[in-house]
């Protein structure tokens, strides 16, 4: 990361252990293959495929574990460049005509994993699959384009402020940056047992109010948010012959396989072994 602090850039790689501590830009963060673990002082995230990490400037580390390689694809915003977007997305013409280098406010956005949106996944793979081919002016043109449509889809993130039931906006912002510290670490920690104490301190709030916050924002509770991960989870590792019912149960959280046995089976309506069968024998019909 020996670069100008000033400049837009990308980082592009693939690699199964990865470590690195320091201060970065205003980035976003994609990952395929398998996930990422960050962290700030906001907390732990978790990026996988097909959601993306949203950072501020600052400090962080990101550590990368997995049994295969992973491929990582980043960018990185050079300082006063989402600023300078912004400014003409929101200024009237007649003020970019008037003043077209004014110095902008600065702007932050919600440090969160989020998911990719169509647009948005079709506009990074573009500068993925071409960005070592292509001309500067032509990287400009993607960076601006991304930057656009990462402050368009804020919009979303304040929707889901207003769900909040709190009177000053304030008060909003900061309860939903605690319940994001608890869903994010949830997404981070889903296959540990996770006690709603536990994720409650971590989001510096107490169990009940994280509970009916958490509820309002995500309409889950965090126990539902936990079960939906690990059933994600053990669907993708049943897909192949890998592990045994047992190693999948102790991989996603569960202390016995019977424990797990019985929840997917109420989730799914089948058990992880007929499961299994299943998905193998409509391979094999494909």
């Amino acid at each position: 990361m020996n670069v100008k602090e000033s400049s837009n850039f990308i980082l592009h790689a693939k690699s199964n252990e990865f470590y690195w501590e320091g201060n970065g830009q205003l980035s976003i963060k994609t990952f395929s293959n398998g996930r990422a673990l960050y962290k700030t002082n906001r907390g732990f995230f978790a990026v996988e495929e097909n959601r993306y990490l949203l950072l501020n400037e600052g400090p962080y580390t990101i550590g990368i574990e997995e049994k295969q390689d992973i491929e990582s694809f980043c960018m990185f915003f050079g300082d006063g460049f989402a600023e300078d977007v912004y400014r003409t997305m929101d200024a009237s013409t007649n003020e970019l005509l008037t003043d077209p280098y004014k110095k902008a406010s600065p702007l932050y956005f919600f440090e969160r994993t989020y998911t990719t949106s169509p647009l948005l996944d079709g506009q990074i793979n573009t500068l993925k699959r071409h960005h070592k081919q292509l001309d500067a002016c032509w990287h400009e043109e993607q960076f601006h384009q991304i930057m656009q449509t990462l402050i368009v889809e804020q919009s979303t993130t304040l929707r889901e402020i207003e769900s909040l039931q709190a009177l000053r906006k304030s008060t909003r912002d900061e309860l939903f940056h605690r319940v994001t510290t608890a869903h994010e670490y949830i997404r981070a920690f889903f296959a540990e047992p996770l006690k709603l104490a536990d994720i409650a301190r971590i989001a510096c709030l107490s169990p009940n109010h994280l509970l009916r916050s958490y509820a309002q924002v995500y309409g889950k509770t965090p126990h539902q948010h936990i079960s939906e991960l690990r059933i994600q989870k053990a669907k993708m590792l049943l897909a192949t012959l890998e592990l045994n019912m047992t190693d999948i149960a102790f991989e996603i959280g569960f202390s016995n396989p019977v424990s797990f046995s019985k929840m997917f089976k109420q989730h799914i309506g089948m058990s992880p072994l007929h499961y299994r069968k299943k998905v193998i024998l409509d391979k094999k019909s494909d």
